[in-house]
């Protein structure tokens, strides 16, 4: 189930609710301290993904069967196709 941000509209504090996404925002709900019931406005905020580290490598993920000298290496130019048999001319 995933958790909204809501903000109390006159104090401005906020608070975390779980909701399903089929429910409707909320536009009421109880303050957490006194228990009174104070409008509220959902907050959109951006999605909560970071990386952090060196970077991703190749060999983070998938499968081992893979071989990883042939991606490593830069294939060789093809040679000039040349005839079998010698020109009598």
């Amino acid at each position: 189930m995933p958790t909204y941000v809501y903000k109390f509209i006159d104090s401005g504090e906020t608070i975390e609710v779980q909701q399903a996404f089929s429910d409707d925002p909320l536009t009421e709900m109880a303050h957490p301290v006194d228990g009174v019931v104070k409008p509220v406005k959902k907050v959109f905020t951006p999605v909560g993904v970071s990386f952090k580290g060196g970077g991703f490598y190749k060999t983070d993920s998938g499968s081992s069967s893979k071989s990883t000298s042939s991606a490593a290496t830069p294939a060789a130019p093809a040679a000039p196709a040349t005839s079998a048999t010698p020109s009598t001319e």
